[in-house]
This record gives structure tokens, sequence and C-alpha cells, in this order.
């Protein structure tokens, strides 16, 4: 089943129920490129406006790469569910012997390591998105301008979830200077990007609480 192309509703029940997929990555995933389509939807006002042709190229451009983001993330609602499933099927074996038991635990290490891959890249992808989203709360259609921090307050919520996929999994490792790695890698791009994030809802706070547009 591809869970990208599910109804919304199909979408949320699958969630709601007790299958292992899709989970916290997905959702996270989803709600990113939720965020990108907002920041893109803004782009897209702002085009062929002649009130806005001073940023018509950087719009453009904007665009090409907040689809390439947005798509990025779809993607990513199916990676995270490839990669847990078998991370899921292996709590489910109880090793007996000694052999089993050292299998058991490498296949594990990898499965985790793995699971932490789809997260972190969920980060990126969401922190790109935070990223343009002051462009487009700076230089887009002003009639949009609370969209464009929509978008940037989505793919913070998005990066928090998923940095939770990471910590989960890390926590797990036996390995744990790779885990520390992983836990460092993904603190920085939270703080970094969650800044960002902030930074772009202040400002159209008080630009939309002290300004007529």
């Amino acid at each position: 089943m591809n869970y990208t192309e599910i109804t919304s509703k199909e979408f949320i029940e699958k969630v709601a129920s007790k299958a292992p997929v899709p989970g916290g990555g997905s959702v996270a995933a989803l709600v990113g490129a939720f965020g990108a389509a907002l920041g893109n939807m803004v782009a897209s006002l702002t085009v062929g406006k002649k009130k806005y042709s001073h940023v018509e190229e950087d719009m453009q451009e904007l665009i090409l790469e907040i689809r390439e983001v947005q798509a990025n993330l779809m993607e990513l609602v199916e990676k995270d569910i490839e990669c847990f499933e078998p991370l899921s099927k292996l709590y489910g074996v109880h090793p007996q012997t000694k052999n089993e038991k050292r299998q058991h635990e490498i296949e594990m290490e990898k499965a985790l390591y793995e699971a932490c891959m789809v997260p972190l890249d969920i980060i990126r992808e969401c922190g790109r998105a935070i990223e343009m989203s002051r462009e487009f709360a700076m230089k887009g259609n002003r009639i949009a301008v609370s969209d464009a921090a929509s978008s940037a307050v989505l793919c913070k919520a998005a990066m928090q979830a998923a940095s939770l996929n990471v910590y989960i999994n890390t926590n797990m490792m036996k390995n744990k200077k790779i885990a520390e790695k992983l836990n460092g890698r993904c603190a920085s791009y939270i703080v970094y990007y969650s800044g960002l994030a902030d930074g772009v809802f202040g400002y159209t706070a008080n630009r939309l609480m002290n300004t007529v547009l």
C-alpha cells in the first residue's frame, strides 16, 4: 500500500489504529510536506504579479526548490514505513542460543541505525523549507504572509516530531558512540532551524498585529 495515495481520512484511521505503520516518522514527513506546500502556495500567489515583479526571479527559483522539498517529504512518508518494518519484525524475534542472540543484536543495531536515517532526512528537508519560508514571508504576496509563517511553524513541529524518532532509536542502540553522534547531529539541526522558524513566526505575527497589509 502506498500511504501517500490514500485519502486523508484513511491515513488518519491507519495512524490511529494499532498497526505499527504509519507512525510518527511518516506523520512528521506528511506534516512537513503540508508546510512546504503552504510555502509553495505563497510563491505561486506572488509570481506573475506586477506589484512583485522585483522579486519574480527569486520566487521562480524558490518555487523549483520548494517543490523539490515537498516531493522529497512525500517520498519520506513511505521510506519511514519501509525502514521501520524490519525493525518491527526484529522486536518480535526471541533468540535462544548465544549465536542467535549475537546475530539478533547485530541486526538490531543495523535496523536501529537505518531507522534514524529517514527522520534525519525529514529534519533536513523541513529545515530547507523553513529557510525558504523566511523568504516567502519577507518577499511574498502580502495577502498570504500568514501562510508563509504557518509553513515555518508546521515544518518546525514536523522536525521536532522527527527528532523524537531519532532519539527513541538511538536510546536502544548498544553502540553509544554512534548513538551520541546521531543525537548530536539531530540536536544541532533542531536548535538551528527552530530558531529560524521562531524568527519567521515572530516577524509575521508582529507584522500582522502592527501594520496594515
